[in-house]
């Protein structure tokens, strides 16, 4: 009787496994044989909660990810790096104070905190940084400034994005790259009526604008060009003939750093009539490089810690992010500050996972890159040993639930779609390349559905 039961429950299992493969087989088909996806290209891989394979199309084909990469970037840093592991900035002076005044230069100097000035994280937003700043200025007895703000943003090599994003992108606010010093997620945001400029939330010092907007449609529909250090700024595209807020890439984040600051202490009665420096641009304009005085340092920031970071990462895809972290594994890792130092180490965490090293091509920390080649399966092995690891409900507490209840992170580029995640007793990914129509989502979504 024992035997038989045994069999039935056995008998059962197998049944409901081959039901949801055929699910699987019939929705995958009938996408494929969709208009839009005539060109497409497509990885899907499940496997139950012991690995066992459930479904498998084209599982080792390597494909361009969009923001799934993430779960590769998070995992990793949680593991090498700590959820407790956070970022400092620092402010130091030379010279001599007398009289309550300064005799030199006011410095920042950072090891590239990507949250400096973010809105995300109670107690971190952009007044409790200047706040605290000014407290530690008033204990210094310092109520006049003789010298220069220098940003001190050397902790990391001076390119800023990764060499393969998209030039379309890198004035935008995803497109944001990573600096020394960062601020604000290095991101502005435009005040709009129409095709009408009527203002910026913080100053872009030296930007001037070149206006190509049209008035259109119901949505925005714009894009913003420029580039780290630009003195350029040019949008085109169309938006809706009302108020809106459109966001683009801060040009160069220390300087609006600067720039905010100095009004920040004429506002709180600190004089000061200085300029305002950063080492990068003293290296452009060929200024005699400084060092930061650590001799002389007076107020010590810290970021949140690394599990709120990877939270964020993970649940609002914030590309700054992720690049920041992957030239922080170089940094911490490989004493080098580069992306492709960085995108390495990476890589070989994963080999001694056990990935095969054919089936991840790393080119980036955030998926923004195309040039990123992943296979489907390849995700679903980083999800498995993510679930073994201690770190594990920190790293899926990131994931967003999407229209469908499914807890997943997502991916998307022009005419690409991933998801990634888990789902009951399932470990998934499906991917989709060059699929040419707007409801790649959706249909992605309804495949998944069948492991419902």
């Amino acid at each position: 009787m024992k035997k038989k039961y045994i069999l039935l429950l056995l008998s059962s299992t197998l049944c409901t496994a081959q039901s949801t493969q055929q699910k699987l087989d019939k929705a995958v088909k009938e996408l494929l044989n969709s208009s839009a996806a005539y060109s497409a290209q497509l990885s899907v891989y499940v496997v139950d909660t012991q690995g066992k394979t459930i479904y498998q199309y084209q599982p080792n084909i390597g494909l361009s990810t969009a923001s799934t990469q993430k779960i590769f970037t998070a995992a990793c840093a949680l593991e090498t790096l700590g959820k407790d592991y956070y970022y400092t900035t620092t402010s130091a002076y030379n010279g001599t104070i007398s009289n309550n005044i300064l005799q030199g230069n006011l410095w920042f100097s950072s090891n590239g905190d990507p949250t400096l000035g973010s809105w995300r994280y109670e107690n971190y937003k952009p007044d409790d940084f200047k706040n605290k700043l000014l407290i530690a200025l008033k204990n210094k007895n310092i109520s006049k400034i003789v010298g220069d703000i220098i940003i001190d943003d050397s902790y990391f090599d001076f390119q800023n994005t990764p060499g393969g994003w998209p030039w379309n992108d890198l004035g935008n606010y995803y497109g944001a790259g990573v600096w020394g010093f960062n601020w604000r997620e290095n991101q502005f945001d435009l005040n709009m009526y129409g095709k009408e400029i009527r203002g910026t939330n913080v100053d872009l010092p030296e930007v001037k604008w070149v206006n190509d907007l049209k008035t259109f449609g119901n949505t925005d529909q714009s894009l913003i060009y420029t580039a780290p250090h630009s003195k350029v700024a040019y949008i085109t595209g169309s938006l809706p003939d009302k108020s809106m807020v459109v966001s683009g890439a801060i040009p160069n984040p220390p300087l609006t750093f600067g720039t905010e600051i100095k009004k920040y202490l004429q506002e709180n009665n600190i004089e000061f009539s200085g300029k305002i420096y950063s080492t990068s641009q003293m290296r452009i304009d060929a200024i005699t490089k400084q060092i930061f005085p650590k001799e002389n340092i007076f107020f010590t920031y810290n970021s949140p810690t690394l599990d709120k970071i990877v939270y964020w990462f993970l649940r609002k895809s914030v590309n700054l992010y992720g690049e920041t972290i992957i030239k922080t594994l170089a940094k911490t890792q490989k004493k080098e500050s580069n992306y492709e130092a960085g995108i390495s180490f990476l890589k070989n965490f994963w080999i001694n996972k056990g990935l095969n090293e054919k089936s991840i091509n790393f080119a980036d920390g955030s998926g923004l890159s195309p040039q990123n080649y992943v296979s489907a399966k390849a995700e679903v092995q980083a999800l498995l040993y993510a679930q073994k690891q201690p770190w594990f409900p920190i790293f899926y507490d990131g994931f967003p639930t999407h229209e469908n209840g499914m807890k997943m992170k997502s991916g998307s580029l022009k005419n690409t779609k991933s998801y990634a995640g888990i789902y009951k007793n399932y470990t998934f990914s499906i991917i989709i390349n060059n699929y040419q129509a707007q409801n790649g989502g959706e249909v992605l979504q309804k495949i998944l559905n069948e492991l419902k």
